[in-house]
């Protein structure tokens, strides 16, 4: 189970972090980076409350936790790993199971809380930036941080057959207003458009370590969907 006062220390090492490196970037530049800079707790207890919101099964706090751990697993790959983790938790921030502008929302979100917390508008554009990367989760050969950040996302693909089983259960709790027909013939679509896809993951350690087993569950879990 997720440690809400663990992630609120995150939070704010991750914040902090990033407001030395915006200043440390932007010298002199008239930003909220060089202004005295609000507490980053009342940041994060707006985020976890987001996060704990009643009609999320999958999109909850446990998923944040992971998706900060993994980022933690791939940092090295990524360019600023502390901007990545600020996407982690920004990206599902906005989540309405039958909405389809969440990431849109996430990242208008992001644009509007971290000027004011005291990150650099580069900054905040990138964080903004990966968060609608989440979208399709396909970064460019040349962007490691969206590479890290998409592959810290999907990670959950590549689950031990038990959580992975928990994992597609939560998904469709998310969705129980979806009649079952219209909701397993959706699931298929999307499964199959993972698996045309040439690499579900981008940084080595995704390649290597995930791509296999997140291919075997993807697989075993659409059999079972079409059977």
């Amino acid at each position: 189970m997720a440690d809400p006062d663990a992630l609120r220390t995150r939070w704010s090492h991750t914040l902090d972090r990033s407001r030395v490196r915006s200043r440390s970037q932007n010298p002199g530049a008239e930003t909220p980076a060089a202004a005295p800079a609000p507490s980053p707790e009342a940041y994060a207890d707006n985020l976890l409350a987001r996060w704990s919101e009643p009609q999320r099964r999958y999109h909850t706090l446990d998923h944040l936790t992971a998706v900060l751990d993994h980022v933690d697993v791939l940092e090295k790959a990524a360019d600023d790993p502390d901007l990545v983790r600020l996407a982690a938790w920004f990206h599902d921030a906005v989540y309405l199971p039958d909405r389809s502008e969440n990431e849109e929302r996430s990242a208008r979100l992001a644009e509007r809380a971290l000027p004011e917390a005291g990150l650099s508008a580069a900054a905040t554009a990138e964080v903004a930036r990966l968060v609608r990367l989440t979208v399709t989760h396909a970064p460019a050969g040349d962007d490691p941080n969206g590479q890290v950040l998409c592959d810290a996302d999907l990670a959950i693909l590549a689950s031990p057959p038990d959580a992975y089983a928990a994992y597609t259960a939560a998904v469709r709790e998310e969705y129980a207003f979806v009649p079952p027909d219209a909701f397993r013939e959706g699931r298929a679509a999307i499964l199959r458009q993972l698996l045309d896809l040439p690499r579900l993951f981008h940084t080595r350690h995704g390649t290597t370590e995930w791509e296999g087993p997140a291919r075997h569950n993807l697989t075993g879990e659409l059999t079972l969907l079409t059977a």
